[in-house]
């Protein structure tokens, strides 16, 4: 917790007004009962009613000030605690974005989303008490003990035993609640990712009629949860009679040796009044602190889980600059690379060469789990290779920055991404310069003019969260768009074409290839149709290369290729491509 503690550097002026006016409010607060008691003392019992309102008028002066300060104080407790949480999220979802994928992996999208939310909130909510309550409580606590001990002095050990008490029930308390503060962030953890899994998988979950089997999953989750809440208050339950037994016990005891002392001093009434108030402000004074030993321990197990990410490494060091010239003229080239998950025992690629070219199309095909997607995914550094060497453009890829590496690349991924908005600017995602012309050139090119201009309002027809309201085929095509609207040097198509027709397919890569006559296209595909035409196939087979050449040599040569050849064709059109071949 204190590690976050840096983000109210910033703030550091309006923290200390906020201190001198909370001491300012305290100061006032502390005073109206003992000017109550010199009422009582010296005004009301003795008949003096000009000292009675003069003394209230003082009394009424602290008072309005106490409030003024109260007013200004949590005005600036509202405003650093908003300030702080906002500048954490900050950089909290920055640190997100420059995860890696496989860092990503490691914490899983539901815990990043509740730790953004949940537990930042939960932090906010306790740097917001820290700047009033924690400050205010034992200050409160300490001049009320003065105070109580100017006024009635004989009466202080009742406070003493009403503290202790308050101390004792409170450890109880915070033993039993503490460790079940941890269980509670993990179970909201577990609760958003059943909630986002099924609410994203909804469509596959009715189709195969598993709602009762999700829904007994989810209803399992949340009554853990609720169990572990249901224990937390019931604990906290306990509290309130506790504290309101030790406050009227701490009362009745001042009452009853008050007016013991009344009958041989009268005077003393006032003073026994004193040290009720001064009694009650002690206790209230180490509930809050107790109340704050709840929240901190709460507050400390979230920022522990947002220290976490934000003090992670990311596995992808990228250089601030690029270093070296790269060649002018795109090229991709891996050099005996291998590549294996953390903690796996094979390799998913295993000494992996070969060199794509600008003008020319290279193509990657091979069976499901043969690592056709994860060679791709070296290609925009979303991992890097075990071993071997990766080069762009004749410079290796560690020694580019980021934001030159990408620049290059128009990636298109398996599953097309779109984001809310509309159609104009998911395909301006890449490159927000982007005059209208090129939009509609790149609309053309992905073949999504067709479905654009059905829409009522064209290019800025409205696009929901992940794209639910087109179909998978129009989700391809414009993240198709998105790619060439950025006219990179490198093309990567991992399997970009799957939701699209035969007739669609064939024009697409039609009207690309006349785009990309000085780009590198690589292009990963499950159908021997989208590939035919490329100038270079490279057949995988449990992450190594088993072939590679056009698709006629391939046909000669290796018996992978023929294999996922004959079992997309019939008999006679096989025989006929192996005709062509030979």
């Amino acid at each position: 917790m204190l590690k976050l503690l840096k983000y109210l550097k910033p703030y550091f002026f309006q923290c200390v007004l906020l201190i001198v006016f909370l001491c300012l409010q305290i100061w006032c607060s502390l005073q109206l009962p003992t000017i109550m008691a010199d009422i009582v003392n010296n005004g009301i019992t003795k008949g003096d009613s000009t000292y009675t309102i003069n003394a209230g008028l003082h009394m009424l002066g602290f008072t309005l000030v106490a409030v003024f300060a109260s007013i200004v104080t949590h005005f600036f407790s509202s405003r650093v605690g908003a300030a702080f949480s906002r500048d954490l999220r900050a950089d909290f979802y920055k640190k997100v974005l420059s995860l890696s994928v496989s860092d990503i992996d490691n914490f899983s999208t539901a815990s990043l989303i509740t730790r953004t939310t949940n537990d930042i909130s939960q932090v906010q909510s306790a740097v917001m008490m820290m700047l009033t309550m924690m400050l205010r409580a034992p200050l409160m606590g300490i001049g009320a003990i003065f105070q109580a001990f100017r006024v009635a002095p004989d009466m202080t050990w009742i406070m003493a035993l009403a503290v202790s008490s308050v101390i004792f029930f409170s450890i109880i308390i915070l033993g039993l609640v503490i460790p079940k503060f941890k269980i509670f962030q993990t179970l909201i953890d577990k609760i958003t990712l059943i909630a986002r899994e099924n609410l994203t998988g909804l469509r596959v979950v009715r189709a195969f009629n598993n709602e009762t089997r999700e829904k007994e999953k989810f209803e399992r989750a949340n009554d853990h949860l609720t169990k572990t809440i249901i224990f937390i208050n019931k604990i906290f339950a306990l509290q309130d009679p506790l504290i309101s037994f030790i406050f009227n016990g701490t009362s009745l005891l001042v009452v009853w040796i008050g007016i013991s002392r009344l009958e041989t001093n009268i005077s003393y009434l006032g003073n026994m009044m004193a040290f009720l108030e001064y009694s009650a402000s002690v206790i209230i004074s180490f509930l809050i602190l107790t109340m704050l030993f709840v929240v901190l321990p709460r507050a400390n197990v979230s920022a522990a889980r947002i220290n976490e990410v934000l003090k992670t490494s990311p596995k992808i060091k990228w250089k601030p600059e690029t270093l070296g010239e790269p060649e002018k003229i795109p090229s991709v080239e891996f050099s005996h690379v291998d590549f294996s998950y953390p903690d796996a025992e094979q390799k998913v690629l295993d000494n992996i060469s070969f060199k794509a070219e600008a003008g020319k199309t290279t193509a990657f095909i091979g069976s499901t789990g043969s690592g056709k997607s994860t060679l791709i995914s070296l290609v925009p550094r979303f991992y890097d290779p075990t071993s071997g060497k990766i080069l762009i453009n004749n410079l290796e890829i560690k020694n580019y920055s980021e934001l030159d590496l990408m620049r290059r690349i128009g990636y298109v991924p398996q599953r097309g991404i779109l984001f809310s908005g509309d159609i104009n600017s998911n395909i301006k995602f890449g490159n927000e310069s982007a005059p209208k012309n090129l939009v509609e050139k790149a609309a053309q090119i992905s073949q999504s003019s067709e479905f654009i201009e059905k829409q009522e309002k064209k290019f800025s027809s409205h696009i929901a969260q992940g794209g639910s309201n087109v179909s998978g085929g129009q989700k391809q095509r414009l993240s198709i768009a998105r790619a060439v609207a950025k006219s990179p040097e490198i093309y990567i198509f991992d399997d970009s074409f799957s939701a699209l027709d035969m007739k669609t397919d064939k024009k697409l890569r039609e009207a690309l290839k006349k785009e990309t006559e000085s780009s590198v296209v690589l292009i990963v595909a499950q159908r021997v149709s989208t590939i035919k035409s490329a100038d270079q196939i490279i057949v995988l087979d449990k992450g190594k290369i088993v072939g590679k050449g056009t698709h006629l040599d391939l046909l000669k040569t290796c018996k992978t290729y023929q294999q996922i050849v004959k079992s997309q064709m019939s008999e006679n059109e096989y025989k006929k491509e192996l005709s062509y071949a030979r």
